[in-house]
């Protein structure tokens, strides 16, 4: 036997037996008949690893010299051939499977082909809104799945696999922001901005914390980032094996990309749809590219336009002796009810209830000596981001985005506690529950001292993420602030709470001499139902917002009959509507405002303004835009403008 040392540079090349030697006139060659292993050159391309239906079989054992087993890989010269390499261990496990089942492992494919191409399409034709998901919508021709195929086809394996990776990485992330569009035209009306959003991620575990406790809101935001990676892994791994299996059938996939292209081309150009709206041939991914890209476009324009309409201010510069002459003597309450939105008062699941709440609480002040006249907002936010309903309504400008109200709030903008204070003649104070952090706000609102969640004495349970019942908070206003003497009358903010979705559970009203510390609400809290009773039932959510806001509605008046006097004027409204669930797809965003006050003068100075009496507007009273209330209410009330 020859020796197997390793053979010197210079030395003629070693002959092999000619007795054991295969007939073969190139390296290369198979002889299938002596079943002799493929032998790949570096030109050879080794099958796609991806594509989990190509099939590897495992070489079959033959007899080798042992020359052959112990000589290197190649020659100096070139000339000796590399050595087939032995396939992966997974490669010849999965191959040896196939051969043993061969109806499954084609099942099995087809099956994986079938998933990837679903994911593909639905990931193209994804509707942004929860009411727009139908089988019409995903039966339809992408035009951008005809194009990304006829590019994968013509590439070569690598950059067929790097174009994939980034198509499939760019579909995933695209299928990410849908659901957050979703979830957005949800609860706030609205889609996702991709430059202004992010920072509400905060307050949304803040929300999950308060609602789920501290277990569940990280469980959900885990479960969160486990599905952001499984859709960003599922979109990349089938469009990498749709490009294989085109790659593998380039005749086929030619065939059945033109035959598509020219139905699509067809298809638009005689507009034929399916119904109103959904076209055949669909450009729903590059619209929806399109609409982001300009959405960040007028986002960033938006910035620098609004800050220069917040410098201009009509009563910026009126004498304090100007300002607010007509209420000057008076108590004033600016009363924001959360999410009290026009759903509370028109629809037939809730309405009955609210309205009946109202025309009780009417009577009520109207026994008491009061009077009220409403009208309708139309709130610059829906369903949640409350803070840009009250900027809104208090600052006089359109707040409808966080840079919005980053820029105001950072300015001297002239709220309506601001022009209170400015007069010199009231003391500005604000009783906000939901505040659990610092709010550096007050400043700009031209509140003197605040009451937040942590200075009203509150020892009693939380109901869900509202911090302590509305009773409570008024009781501590009162105690605290409202009783005391004072040499000038009081200008109050008040942010109600117990309205705040989920809705449960619900505070109760008690007797208002044991209000107390707020201990009295544990049993109340432990009886009444949890967020997982109704988070997920439209009904059951509607019928528990009503009773929300009834529950705030007479914990309100309750106090204003009780501890209001003939100097009181109390204005109080909704911040918005509540999400979709509750106030139905494509609701308004009109809210309620009512005007309270003993004074008939008081009401007066507002008649030309056509608002319904008592605490219900009508159908047909006037809408006015949030943001035109603090100039109409300045002007009603004696402020001069100054421009």
């Amino acid at each position: 036997m020859p020796s197997q040392e390793a053979t010197p540079l210079d030395a003629p090349e070693p002959k092999a037996p000619e007795a054991k030697a295969p007939e073969t006139e190139t390296p290369e060659a198979e002889t299938p008949e002596t079943g002799t292993a493929e032998t790949e050159t570096p030109q050879t391309e080794e099958p796609d690893a991806e594509a989990p239906d190509a099939e590897t079989p495992e070489a079959p054992d033959v007899e080798v010299p042992e020359q052959a087993a112990a000589a290197p890989e190649t020659d100096v010269d070139g000339d000796t051939p590399a050595a087939a390499p032995r396939p992966r261990r997974w490669r010849r496990v999965l191959g040896g499977w196939r051969e043993k089942y061969p109806v499954a492992a084609r099942v099995l494919a087809w099956a994986t082909t079938a998933v990837a191409l679903a994911v593909v399409v639905v990931a193209l034709l994804m509707p942004t809104q929860a009411d727009k998901f139908r089988v019409a919508a995903f039966v339809r021709l992408p035009v951008e799945a005809i194009f990304g195929a006829a590019l994968l086809i013509v590439l070569p394996r690598k950059p067929r696999i790097a174009v994939a990776v980034f198509a499939g990485l760019g579909l995933g992330a695209l299928t990410v922001v849908n659901f957050l569009d979703i979830g957005f035209n949800e609860y706030l009306g609205r889609g996702f901005n991709v430059v202004l959003d992010w920072s509400l991620f905060s307050d949304a575990q803040g929300y999950l914390q308060d609602t789920f406790g501290k277990g569940g809101a990280l469980g959900i935001a885990a479960l969160a980032v486990t599905l952001v990676i499984a859709v960003l892994a599922l979109t990349t791994m089938s469009v990498i094996r749709l490009g294989n299996l085109a790659a593998r059938n380039t005749e086929t996939a030619t065939r059945t990309t033109l035959v598509l292209a020219i139905a699509w081309v067809t298809c638009a150009a005689l507009g034929v749809q399916y119904a109103a709206g959904i076209p055949i041939a669909s450009e729903h991914t590059m619209q929806a590219l399109q609409f982001k890209a300009e959405q960040v476009r007028r986002t960033l324009r938006d910035e620098a336009e609004f800050a220069k309409i917040a410098k201009k201010d009509d009563f910026a510069d009126t004498p304090p002796d100007q300002l607010l002459t007509g209420l000057r003597g008076k108590d004033m309450m600016i009363t924001f009810i959360e999410s009290y939105g026009r759903s509370a008062i028109e629809d037939p699941v809730m309405a009955p209830g609210v309205d009946a709440t109202l025309t009780a609480e009417n009577e009520k002040l109207t026994q008491a000596g009061f009077a009220a006249k409403s009208g309708w907002l139309t709130s610059a936010t829906y369903g949640g981001s409350s803070w840009l309903g009250h900027s809104t309504f208090m600052s006089g400008l359109w707040i409808s985005n966080q840079q919005r109200y980053r820029t105001v709030t950072a300015g001297e903008r002239l709220t309506l506690p601001g022009a209170f204070k400015k007069t010199g003649a009231w003391d500005t104070v604000g009783v906000m529950p939901g505040i659990q952090k610092a709010w550096p706000e007050q400043k700009f609102y031209g509140i003197d001292k605040l009451y937040d969640s942590h200075n009203l004495g509150y020892k009693g349970p939380k109901f869900s993420w509202s911090t302590m019942p509305d009773q409570y908070a008024l009781t501590a206003f009162e105690r605290l602030v409202h009783s005391k003497k004072h040499d000038k009358p009081l200008m109050s903010t008040i942010i109600l709470t117990s309205s705040h979705q989920p809705w449960a559970p619900i505070p109760k009203l008690v007797p208002q001499d044991q209000v107390g510390d707020g201990s009295i609400y544990d049993a109340i809290e432990k009886a009444g139902k949890r967020p997982a009773d109704i988070i997920t039932d439209s009904t059951k959510s509607k019928q528990e917002y009503g009773k929300s806001i009834q529950y705030s509605v007479s914990s309100l008046i309750n106090y204003l009959v009780k501890y209001g006097n003939k100097n009181t004027v109390l204005i109080f409204l909704g911040d918005h509507q509540p999400i979709a669930r509750v106030s139905g797809n494509h609701a308004s965003r009109d809210v309620p405002v009512s005007i309270v006050a003993k004074d008939p003068k008081v009401l007066d100075k507002i008649a030309d303004w056509n608002w319904a009496d008592g605490l219900q507007p009508k159908q047909d009273t006037p809408v006015w835009k949030m943001n035109a209330f603090r100039d109409r209410f300045l002007t009603a009330y004696g402020s001069t403008p100054a421009p």
